[in-house]
């Protein structure tokens, strides 16, 4: 396990999107209108960036193609500066929605635009609103053949049991067209439950000391933590979209409160991106299976 001042480090990622592309939103007419809303992501990531450089901290930004199209220097800087670029589609569709057909071209169109703007390889995706499960597991093979080596998209749902080795780096997934890695955001099972603890929402939700306490009994029994947030969700100025109760409740509680958060979180946990946590353990992990006879698989 990497270490920093002999403690774990984990993996911090954003997806990089604008406060009126979230799903709970989502309807085809306001699709049509995302150009007309005020634009805040360049804004509210460099917001992010600051707080990263205060502690010395680099990020994985899962960054959709639309957003790379519009801020194409966002992208570049964000390179520039040693965070890993990776790819959170072209236009903020769920998996769910699209055939195999679509998601392609959507995958595709994410990387090509990402790897023109830094000049290097986009090796990770992570769909929208984690939309790839049992029922699309297809979209796994079409991320291999467009050349993604790893995916953050599964909430646990290849999860092993716990009688099986289950390595800390998560885990490899056979598919049609080759293997791919799955790097899930943390859960923890609790009360026969699966608690989503990784960021987001959930981290917006719960105390911040809740949180500390669900990351520190993972981190004990030697998990990596994948934490995930959005720039929008550092902006409790953002402009009020129309949407459910329930919508309404989940985007905007607590926006006031996730700055505070973060930086507390930064100082009582180690993070790096995917690529500089994941790289150097699957490596290990390859040379540790291969020497046992084992391979690493879901």
């Amino acid at each position: 396990m990497s270490m920093s001042e002999g403690k774990p480090i984990h993996c911090l990622s954003f997806d990089v999107e604008e406060h009126f592309q979230v799903s709970a939103f989502w309807s085809e007419a306001r699709r049509q209108r995302w150009d007309q809303y005020e634009s805040r992501v360049e804004r509210n990531t460099q917001l992010l960036v600051e707080l990263l450089d205060r502690h010395g901290i680099k990020a994985t930004f899962f960054i959709l193609g639309w957003i790379a199209e519009r801020h194409p220097e966002l992208v570049k800087s964000l390179s520039a500066q040693g965070h890993e670029v990776a790819s959170h589609g072209y236009g903020h569709e769920l998996v769910t929605a699209q055939s195999p057909e679509r998601f392609r071209q959507d995958v595709r169109a994410a990387k090509r635009i990402l790897e023109d703007l830094t000049g290097s390889p986009v090796v990770g995706y992570r769909a929208p609103s984690f939309s790839i499960t049992s029922k699309t597991a297809w979209a796994l093979s079409i991320l291999v053949e467009e050349g993604y080596t790893y995916d953050s998209s599964i909430y646990d749902r290849f999860r092993r049991t716990d009688t099986e080795r289950r390595p800390a780096c998560g885990f490899e997934i056979g598919t049609p067209a080759g293997r791919i890695w799955e790097v899930p955001p943390s859960t923890l099972q609790m009360l026969g439950l699966q608690i989503p603890v990784a960021g987001g929402g959930y981290f917006r939700l719960f105390p911040y000391a809740a949180s500390k306490s669900f990351l520190r009994r993972l981190e004990r029994e030697g998990a990596k933590l994948v934490m995930y947030l959005h720039p929008w969700e550092f902006d409790p100025q953002q402009p009020r979209m129309n949407g459910s109760w329930l919508s309404q409740f989940r985007h905007y509680l607590n926006l006031h409160k996730t700055e505070d958060r973060l930086s507390q979180l930064l100082q009582d946990f180690h993070f790096g991106s995917i690529a500089q946590v994941m790289r150097p353990l699957w490596l290990l992990e390859h040379k540790t299976m291969a020497s046992e006879g084992l391979e690493c698989r879901s």
